[in-house]
């Protein structure tokens, strides 16, 4: 059966610059291989549109390094797309550079004016509400302006917390249906997904929460044979992608994209 929050007629991605080798990241396990990064990128791509959905594919954008990973600068629902006020002071062009390509798609565009913060890659949206974790990028302020926004769309949201030293709260979890999701243990420890149903991440496989639920695919991280497993046995269709350089500035399978259906 299909649904809103996990299928989806259109993805918005943006190709890598040669200047991510300047990236953010939390800790430095080096600099990314531009080259790898391409290809991989390229795989993700394939998958989106192996679906049958359309994939808009934006050109680079060397003086934000971090711009490949789109999901962060924009909430799309049906209702019109909110444009997020990015938690990294280098990252706030971002967003902007997103909102004409986002009009052409939504009738409705709305925008976080601050001063808060808030980030896509800590927004859940589920089959009954919208999950907003706090982190050090999305602030109780950001969450409030969003919280306004898309109530009055006639999404309820809820906000949760994102796990200390985790950077946003998707780093940490995955939707894989409208009642199901992905989750470390440390964050479903939290209750924060009491009365969903939820699949462990395996131990030490913790980077394998963050994948995406595209259509009748997910897309998942290679190199995590349990977690892959479990989802396999779980009865979900897997395409593994690499996400090795990705990795090294933070990034995962949902910061590579805008998924969204546009009203008629």
């Amino acid at each position: 059966m299909t649904h809103p929050s996990t299928h989806f007629s259109h993805a918005i991605t943006r190709a890598p610059a040669g200047s991510v080798t300047a990236g953010l990241r939390a800790v430095d396990t080096g600099a990314p291989d531009l080259a790898r990064m391409q290809a991989d990128h390229l795989a993700y791509i394939a998958a989106l549109r192996s679906t049958g959905a359309t994939v808009v594919e934006l050109p680079p954008l060397p003086a934000y390094p971090d711009a490949l990973f789109v999901e962060d600068t924009a909430l799309c629902l049906p209702e019109g797309a909110i444009i997020m006020r990015p938690g990294a002071p280098s990252r706030l062009g971002e967003a902007a550079e997103m909102a004409p390509t986002l009009a052409g798609f939504f009738g409705e565009i709305a925008w976080i004016k601050g001063p808060g913060t808030i980030e896509g890659g800590d927004i859940l949206v589920t089959g009954r509400e919208v999950l907003v974790g706090r982190s050090a990028r999305t602030d109780a302020a950001g969450v409030a302006e969003m919280t306004e926004i898309a109530a009055g769309w006639g999404h309820q949201v809820r906000e949760v917390f994102t796990p200390p030293g985790v950077l946003h709260f998707k780093t940490d979890c995955s939707l894989m249906d409208a009642d199901t999701i992905l989750s470390t243990r440390r964050l479903a420890a939290s209750g924060c997904f009491d009365g969903y149903r939820i699949i462990d991440v395996a131990e030490g496989e913790e980077a394998a929460a963050n994948a995406i639920r595209f259509n009748d695919l997910v897309l998942f991280p290679a190199g995590f044979p349990r977690t892959r497993d479990a989802l396999l046995t779980a009865g979900y269709n897997l395409v593994e992608i690499g996400n090795a350089e990705c990795a090294k500035l933070d990034g995962g399978m949902s910061c590579l994209s805008l998924r969204f259906t546009p009203r008629p």
